[in-house]
């Protein structure tokens, strides 16, 4: 496996980590095989970065057959749009290099949990926009996600979104800049195929983030798949063992099927194609 630490840096913006999770091709099964990528945006609110939603989330997409990176962006202090720039040149970062990682430079997914997930959508709303034109070269098609997986995303500024995101995301800006940011408000029909899934439980980041971005891909004719579980609150990565936090926390039985039923979904959606 080729682990890495790849720097990422974009003139103007501070440099960012791409971490690798790369299983080398052998010539005793098939050389020329390119898998799907998966580049995962961890969460912490746009304060932090939360270990629980990183590399065990690689491992786990490394197990389904996908090449998978995770990338380390940039938190309060810094503010919009570095993170969201930071994550265009990951994307770019593995298209150009598909043949080193041995990926399909067509079939790259964009995973965020929670406010990851609001970065992750951001690219999905804003890859076609002018305002990454400003800071990355080429053409936008570079770094357009071919299909996002957000899991309990952060989406709204409205009153039940997760305000604090918002403020760390925009500093000084937060009053007069977040409704430009209520992700629900921004979609067009240029969005990746979606799967999205949230807990009904959930009472940090509620699960009407999720319901209303479903509704702005519906009205969009985006291919999208929702999962709402019943049970469990915020935070859950896997919901196993392997990523409870030492109280206990995060052990849901209730939502460990959805990385099944992600790689299900997006088997389809690539075969449809």
């Amino acid at each position: 496996m080729l682990i890495e630490e790849i720097t990422l840096q974009v003139e103007g913006i501070e440099a960012a980590q791409l971490h690798t999770y790369v299983r080398e091709n052998s010539p005793e099964i098939d050389l020329a095989k390119r898998r799907p990528a998966v580049i995962i945006c961890p969460g912490g609110g746009y304060s932090f970065l939360s270990d629980r939603e990183a590399e065990p989330i690689a491992l786990e997409m490394v197990s389904r057959g996908y090449q998978a990176f995770v990338l380390t962006y940039s938190v309060a202090p810094a503010v919009f749009p570095t993170a969201l720039i930071q994550l265009a040149a990951a994307v770019v970062h593995v298209r150009k290099n598909s043949e080193k990682y041995a990926t399909d430079p067509e079939k790259i997914i964009v995973a965020g949990f929670s406010a990851g997930g609001h970065l992750a959508a951001s690219l999905g709303v804003f890859w076609q926009q002018s305002l990454l034109q400003k800071y990355l070269p080429g053409a936008n098609s570079q770094w357009q996600p071919n299909a996002l997986l957000l899991s309990y995303p952060v989406i709204s500024s409205k009153p039940y979104g997760h305000q604090d995101s918002f403020k760390n995301l925009l500093g000084a800006a937060y009053t007069a800049e977040k409704a430009k940011l209520s992700l629900e408000e921004q979609v067009t029909d240029k969005m990746p195929p979606t799967f999205i899934w949230h807990t009904m439980a959930d009472d940090l980041v509620t699960v009407e983030n999720s319901l209303s971005f479903v509704k702005a891909l519906l009205a969009k004719n985006v291919p999208t798949e929702f999962h709402a579980f019943m049970r469990g609150g915020h935070g859950l990565s896997l919901g196993t063992a392997e990523t409870q936090i030492g109280n206990g926390y995060g052990l849901e039985k209730n939502i460990q099927l959805w990385p099944e039923l992600f790689d299900n979904w997006l088997t389809c959606l690539f075969e449809k194609e």
